[in-house]
């Protein structure tokens, strides 16, 4: 501490960029500032410091400044930094939904609209030209495999594929049947698989559903309208009448959807809301008028705060918007339901970085409140339900700490041949799918569940300590006692004090390490129900695991009988 001490003497009053460093050199945090020694020296003054913030300070050995010539340019070079360096302390932005799903519309003959999960899907799809709107039109005018999202809401994404393909009347089928299927004979497929609309034509019907998926329905509107009249005037009148039904369903989709904004603009409306725990924003993304989604973050503000102490309130979500455009499309008008200190630097750097100019507005009134209105009730609707069950979950299995991170454990094999095991993780009452985890038993060789429970328990959180990643708040093993001392004598030789159960099917039961009876909840808690959800998703995750395993065993028994009646 002396040497920082002695740094901050010689800091100078101007704005720029601090790195904090603990004593093996390694980055802990970056930070902008209007004034670096205001800002650092506020750090060390103990009246001023919260209980996250001390965390932090304990482990500040050096740091190091660059200065800027103005506030704007230390957005900048702080965006830079963060982004190379991934500073543990710094917001790891990750939605707290989960891995959200696209849509796609495919590089083929006649192309569909598809939904894009996987990481193959997103790559084959351009999505980092699609990101940034920069997307390369193809010779036909088609961009190849362009993706539109994410999509938060699965309702949403199904109702924007829905149209999409029945406005246009685009095909569904993954390959091209030899005769017309149903959707042609009610009118909601063109039918290119029989000849009955040309490849130019059917082209043409894709162009216009990428505009229709980017929210330009105003403008889809225009071009059908024009192209209803040139036919009609070449005497084509069943193609323009096809366009006239287009147009009138898109009339319809946009008095459903239509909210009262400016049209000719994106926006982005954010509510937040901000406890000692954690930080929740939600957002709405406004195309062109219309509500494309909402999207909600999580962040945990307990195990690695962000210290951003911002000049006034709103730093912590200063920090996030910086965070977040970084890698999703910067709109012309961010709404906000209040002002913060820096929010006039932070919207000339978004305009340096989008190049055209961004203005952050706080309406009092009028459709842009009330969009800030209704993101707050369902900011108090996500945080009063799910924290209202684990809470319960807390109270009812006496945990020290609300469990927001919960894994499951589950065996699963046929008379002991082909033992494999899964983990599912839940975050916030949710599944959290890119944090599931399968094993195939390396060590356990007979039907044995206690020593599969060992090995899978041993194998995961031995990683997790040899990677100094965190823990979850709750560990939970399928069965009863015996694979509750099972895995309790692997984390205690490994030193995890994490609070571990047992659930047991039969009878609902709940085993804990304190405890000489197990815990019966009531069939109605909303607690049991969220153990018996995990419990099912562990089990399926299992099933199938093993399912695959066995298929692909007997296929080899298979081969190598085979290869026996050849000799």
């Amino acid at each position: 501490m002396p040497i920082i001490q002695e740094k901050i003497k010689n800091i100078v009053d101007k704005p720029g960029v601090y790195q904090f460093k603990d004593k093996s050199g390694n980055l802990l945090y970056i930070g902008k500032a209007k004034s670096l020694k205001k800002r650092i020296s506020s750090y060390f003054v103990k009246n001023h410091l919260d209980a996250k913030t001390s965390k932090l300070v304990k482990k500040i050995a050096d740091v190091e400044i660059i200065t800027t010539k103005n506030e704007a340019e230390a957005f900048l070079l702080e965006a830079n930094l963060i982004r190379q360096n991934q500073p543990p302390y710094n917001i790891d932005l990750k939605s707290g939904s989960g891995r959200y799903a696209y849509l796609k519309i495919t590089d083929e003959k006649f192309p569909r609209v598809t939904v894009a999960r996987n990481q193959w899907d997103l790559k084959t799809g351009l999505l980092r030209e699609i990101i940034s709107r920069k997307a390369k039109l193809s010779r036909s005018g088609i961009s190849r495999g362009k993706i539109f999202g994410p999509y938060v809401s699965a309702a949403a994404r199904r109702e924007a594929q829905y149209q999409a393909n029945s406005i246009l009347k685009l095909r569904t089928c993954n390959v091209l049947p030899k005769q017309a299927c149903l959707l042609y004979h009610i009118n909601l497929c063109s039918a290119p698989c029989i000849g009955k609309i040309s490849e130019q034509d059917y082209l043409a019907n894709t162009k216009l559903a990428e505009k229709f998926l980017q929210g330009e329905v105003k403008e889809l509107q225009e071009l059908l309208r024009a192209d209803m009249k040139q036919l009609s005037s070449e005497q084509k009148y069943e193609q323009a009448k096809t366009r006239r039904d287009q147009i009138l369903a898109l009339e319809r989709l946009r008095d459903k959807q239509n909210i009262d904004l400016p049209k000719g603009y994106d926006q982005d409306v954010v509510n937040y809301v901000i406890t000692p725990q954690e930080m929740v924003i939600q957002m709405f993304n406004v195309v062109k008028g219309l509500v494309s989604g909402k999207k909600e973050f999580r962040f945990d503000l307990t195990p690695n705060p962000s210290p951003y102490q911002g000049e006034g309130e709103g730093g912590e979500v200063s920090e996030f918007l910086r965070r977040y455009y970084e890698n999703n499309e910067i709109p012309e008008e961010i709404i906000l339901p209040r002002k913060f200190a820096d929010g006039e630097a932070l919207a000339e750097y978004l305009s340096k970085v989008s190049g055209r100019k961004v203005i952050f507005t706080v309406p009092q009134k009028g459709a842009k409140k009330e969009l800030l209105n209704l993101l707050q009730q369902n900011l108090e609707i996500s945080a009063r339900v799910g924290n209202a069950v684990l809470m319960e979950l807390q109270q009812a299995l006496n945990l020290p700490s609300v469990p927001r991170v919960m894994e499951m454990f589950d065996i699963s094999h046929t008379g002991g041949k082909e033992i494999v095991a899964s983990m599912v993780q839940f975050i916030d009452g949710q599944p959290n799918k890119s944090g599931y985890r399968k094993f195939k038993m390396r060590t356990v060789k007979d039907n044995d569940d206690f020593a599969s429970m060992r090995e899978v328990v041993s194998r995961r959180y031995g990683g997790l300590l040899a990677g100094k990643k965190p823990l979850p708040d709750l560990i939970i093993v399928d069965g009863g006692r015996g694979q509750l001392s099972a895995a309790l004598g692997i984390l205690r030789d490994l030193g995890i004090t994490t609070p571990l159960i047992a659930l047991a099917k039969k009878n609902e039961e709940i085993y804990t390490v304190s405890k000489r009876f197990p815990v019966r909840l009531p069939k109605a808690s909303e607690a049991l129900k969220l153990l018996q959800r995990i419990r099912d998703e562990a089990h399926r995750f299992a099933i199938t695991f093993h399912r695959q395993r066995r298929g692909k065993a007997f296929i080899k028994k298979v081969k190598k009988m085979h290869r026996k009646g050849d000799r």
